[in-house]
């Protein structure tokens, strides 16, 4: 059956003048419109199509790819505002999402970049867009393990840090020592599960922690010592921005591998960076 509000692989049961019928199962037939027909397809085909309503709620599809799907976050911008209904969303498709006046919690305006959740709605079966996404977050504790690679989505900054939906299920939170440059709504990264607290929220990282992370880092900066001729320009008043675009990591963890390398006696330092002892 077809899936309202997500990219469902259909077979083409028909042609007609408005444009293909595709079968939806128990949603019966659905139009894809002629403008939107890739060249060569015929009844028979199965085509990747995107499946919403249109101006009059009837079901359509189209070859037109969103900015997000039902059950994702998603930073967008508001095109316009109507008092009665609430304020319409550039999500990239020619009809623009509704994110309904009680689905918000805060004043909008057009022009606005808001983070919401995409969702069909249970009594009118339409695609609507939430920004109240307390509700739609466990708070639960949650079941990651220390150290687990998980993809995040940035909400916006806090005193503390940065606010992130963590795998569309949980909040977390990535601590401004932990981020060496600026971010973004709207970013997604891949971060680090440090702790899982009571609260159902989790404190992030985006770096791998402890022995995991140093060694390989201390070998890659071995690496580069080597291949630099045995001296590198790095030291304590390097910027993070300059350590995370060389190294790939905080200055937190490079400073932990480069410590861990000179107690091994491998490196020594100098005014102007890091050494390669031989």
């Amino acid at each position: 059956m077809a899936i309202l509000g997500r990219r469902n692989l259909l077979t083409i049961v028909r042609e007609a003048r408005p444009g293909l019928y595709l079968d939806g199962g128990e949603r019966g037939e659905i139009l894809l419109p002629t403008r939107y027909i890739p060249e060569g397809a015929v009844p028979g085909q199965t085509i990747e199509v995107f499946v919403h309503r249109d101006s009059e709620d009837r079901l359509v599809a189209t070859t037109e790819k969103p900015l997000a799907e039902v059950g994702d976050f998603a930073l967008l911008r508001v095109l316009s505002t109507r008092a009665s209904l609430g304020a319409f969303l550039d999500w990239g498709l020619s009809k623009d999402l509704l994110l309904p006046r009680g689905e918000q919690n805060s004043a909008i305006r057009e022009g606005d970049l808001v983070v919401v959740r995409i969702l069909v709605d249970e009594r009118s079966d339409r695609i609507v867009a939430s920004a109240r996404l307390n509700r739609w977050l466990n708070d639960s504790p949650a079941r990651y393990h220390p150290e687990q690679a998980v993809k995040i989505f940035i909400t916006g900054e806090s005193p503390l840090g940065y606010n992130a939906i963590v795998e569309n299920t949980h909040w977390g939170l990535l601590y401004h020592a932990e981020v060496p440059t600026p971010l973004n709504p709207g970013d997604r990264l891949t971060a680090y599960v440090r702790t899982r607290r009571d609260d159902g929220k989790i404190d992030l990282s985006l770096d791998k922690a402890g022995y995991v992370r140093v060694k390989p880092l201390s070998e890659n900066i071995l690496d580069k010592l080597r291949a630099a001729g045995g001296s590198l320009p790095f030291h304590d008043k390097s910027t993070p921005a300059e350590i995370r675009d060389a190294f790939g990591v905080s200055k937190k963890a490079f400073k932990q591998a480069v410590g861990a390398l000179y107690r091994q006696r491998k490196v020594s330092f100098d005014p102007t960076g890091i050494r390669l002892l031989s």
